[in-house]
């Protein structure tokens, strides 16, 4: 019970399709269902064609919900059925909390703190509810320190707070793996 596991990693680095091995034998063990809660939203026709790609690439048997604020409030409704639960991925989940207007987060313009701070508590409380959930926990969210600074402020936004929620899960989570070239590297 509340079983942790952070994966990251780069663009296409193979950190959902490894996720999705990992949810399959955590499901297998126990003899349960994986639940995959997709954060993504099709905007434009370039992403409607990356999120049928991933709905595609899932064994067709898993539950799939699509959630691209309230991620807490999914895992906090877990039942005994799941053996393994994915978040795919947590820095769409951040752009969805830090730009999208429709929800009531603040917007691009100023008020940094007060986007950070709705996106630190959302992490909080799905760290909160990784721990009581009866299913692993796989998040999964996507390296993005390690290349150039960006040149706008909201570029700049998103990759420091990136980086302090992956710091955050990395502290709580169990195991912590990072993606490159498909090859799985466990950190801790």
């Amino acid at each position: 019970m509340g079983r942790l596991i952070f994966i990251l990693g780069g663009a296409r680095s193979g950190k959902s399709g490894y996720a999705q091995e990992l949810a399959k034998a955590e499901a297998e063990r126990f003899g349960k269902g994986v639940l995959y809660v997709a954060t993504a939203t099709a905007r434009d026709e370039e992403m409607a064609r990356r999120v049928a790609h991933h709905r595609h690439s899932r064994p067709s048997g898993w539950r799939t919900v699509e959630e691209p604020h309230r991620v807490s409030r999914v895992i906090q409704g877990v039942d005994a059925d799941s053996g393994a639960l994915i978040v795919d991925c947590l820095t769409l989940l951040l752009s969805n909390i830090l730009f999208d207007q429709r929800v009531g987060h603040p917007r691009v313009e100023g008020r940094e703190q007060e986007k950070e701070q709705a996106v630190m508590e959302e992490i909080e409380r799905i760290l909160q509810a990784a721990h009581g959930c009866p299913a692993t926990v796989i998040l999964v969210s996507n390296e993005v320190g390690q290349g150039v600074v960006p040149p706008t402020a909201a570029g700049r936004l998103f990759r420091d707070v990136a980086g302090r929620i992956h710091q955050r899960i990395a502290r709580e989570a169990q195991e912590v793996y990072f993606l490159i070239a498909g090859l799985p590297q466990r950190l801790k």
